[in-house]
């Protein structure tokens, strides 16, 4: 809203504000925390807190704050102390997705003020919790009085944390920040009180929370330095994990995409690997029952989906699957070349099988290298890998990303997407990916079958591959990208443009021609021609 108290100042009042403002601020814009030039820089006086806001400020010098032009026409709230929030919390997020390519948490967020550095010092003493928090130079002996859940029996307290003793727990709680946090800063800036409190548990001497996460990001960017959370004491991970999934599924609480669920089943698998070894007083390194004796020992309680989610998260978070890099595990950019979805669709769903359990002990032939979950789970991630190597890794650009190829190539402007990003952004493509997958499954089997190896077809990945199999494989692929029409930019107006269902695709590789009889490819894809 316009000011009429800037309007009305002289050029030598506007003139003497402007430094005011500059020395408060030390030179710094109020929403980036940059350093301002005012000899080179464009800048811009605003209100603080609007003049139609909720609060409503003032339209007085103390109200007002200096800020960069372009910061103040792209900020995210009309309140500056918000926008300076939410600008930070940016910084945070693009920080974490370009190092580590994952949406920011309460983890890093933490770690940019400066919290997560203490062990939580405590004890039970007469249904009271009583702590220290003796590294911030306070020596009080604190104590808060202990709840027990009538439903629950669960143990539960009070407690102002300060940041410095407060962790993200990314076993019960692994998602990243959403956009919902924007409204929430919004609501306890204007002192709104909130539904229900930050959840915490105590783990390995550490305050980690488990709900509630915006909330406590919420509370950090607008400066506070303690958070109210109702604290979880000899908390059972098991318990606690399941509540959280089920939240995010039969509840439908929450929205938790497959990637977050796999992971919270994957720590269930966890929890009942360790309870089966205790109520079977088996040692911690005994592995010597089997996924058919976990399922039948823990009837209806989704064993099987456990199983099978354990197996899915180690190849998706493993070290030899360079393909995890070109994933966009959020769903929301257009910089990477495959969704969560996709590589889930596409590859998990078609190389692990989801109906298969082991009834062999989960350690056999591991001392050998041979064990079938192990071989699985290491030459599916190569063959990822391999896939990697040859369509992405220096060939797909971020930068360029996904964002209307087609369309810039039918239009003329896409002088700067080079060939290899082309074929790699072709090949992608869910229904596309959909069509040519199956074909290295072909060539596998074919090759056991050639070589009189015996094998189970929903467990192809079970059986060792030998080096002359890994080369078929990266040769169909090298051929496979060297098709003519993955960078044939006149048919970006045709064949590439929208979305054509698999079975166009399926005909276009069994046939080398559309379903309407087009010809796309010289001939058929020629799969076992194409691994010399």
């Amino acid at each position: 809203m316009h000011s009429l108290y800037l309007g009305r100042l002289s050029e030598e009042e506007r003139s003497t504000l402007l430094n005011k403002l500059y020395q408060i601020q030390n030179g710094k814009c109020y929403i980036c925390g940059q350093d301002i030039d005012l000899d080179i820089q464009q800048y811009n006086i605003d209100h603080i807190i609007p003049l139609n806001g909720n609060p409503r400020g003032n339209d007085d010098e103390s109200n007002f704050a200096l800020t960069h032009d372009s910061c103040n026409k792209s900020k995210s709230d009309a309140n500056l102390t918000i926008a300076r929030s939410l600008h930070r919390l940016k910084n945070i997020q693009n920080h974490v997705q370009k190092e580590d390519n994952r949406a920011a948490s309460l983890k890093d967020v933490l770690l940019e003020i400066d919290g997560s550095k203490y062990d939580f010092h405590y004890k039970l003493h007469d249904g009271y919790l009583v702590y220290t928090l003796d590294e911030l130079n306070d020596v009080e002996l604190h104590k808060t009085p202990i709840f027990v859940d009538k439903l629950s029996g669960a143990e539960t307290c009070f407690i102002e944390v300060p940041v410095e003793y407060l962790y993200h727990d990314e076993v019960i709680n692994p998602r990243g920040i959403n956009s919902s946090i924007n409204l929430l800063v919004k609501e306890f800036y204007k002192k709104n009180p909130q539904l229900h409190l930050t959840l915490a548990r105590i783990d390995e001497d550490k305050i980690k929370v488990f709900d509630g996460q915006h909330k406590a990001v919420a509370q950090i960017l607008l400066g506070m330095r303690t958070i109210l959370v109702r604290l979880f004491i000899n908390a059972d991970v098991n318990i606690l994990t399941e509540t959280n999934a089920n939240a995010g599924s039969k509840l439908r609480q929450i929205a938790f995409d497959k990637a977050i669920m796999r992971q919270l089943n994957n720590t269930q698998y966890q929890e009942k690997v360790k309870k089966y070894k205790l109520e079977h007083d088996l040692a911690e390194d005994n592995f010597s029952f089997s996924e058919t004796q976990l399922c039948d020992y823990f009837k209806g309680d989704r064993m099987k989906t456990y199983i099978i989610d354990a197996i899915k998260g180690a190849i998706t978070t493993s070290q030899e699957n360079k393909m995890k890099d070109f994933i966009d595990f959020e769903g929301k950019g257009k910089s990477l070349p495959l969704s969560h979805s996709t590589f889930d669709k596409v590859f998990l769903a078609k190389f692990v099988d989801s109906k298969r359990i082991l009834s062999t002990p989960m350690d056999f032939k591991s001392e050998d290298g041979r064990n079938p979950r192990e071989l699985e789970i290491s030459q599916i991630s190569k063959l990822l890998s391999l896939i990697t190597d040859v369509i992405y890794v220096g060939k797909f650009n971020q930068e360029i990303g996904l964002n209307r190829i087609e369309s810039r190539i039918v239009e003329g402007k896409d002088v700067d997407i080079t060939d290899e990003h082309l074929i790699a952004y072709r090949m992608s493509k869910e229904e596309i990916l959909y069509a040519w997958t199956p074909y290295l499954l072909k060539l596998i089997k074919m090759y056991f079958l050639n070589n009189g190896l015996a094998y189970i077809e929903s467990s192809l990945f079970q059986t060792p591959f030998d080096d002359q199999l890994w080369k078929n494989l990266e040769n169909f692929l090298k051929n496979l990208a060297l098709l003519p029409m993955w960078k044939d930019r006149s048919m970006a107006s045709t064949h590439f443009s929208g979305k054509h269902p698999q079975a166009y695709w399926d005909k276009v590789f069994e046939t080398g021609k559309t379903p309407e009889g087009v010809q796309v490819l010289s001939n058929k894809l020629d799969y076992m021609n194409m691994i010399k």
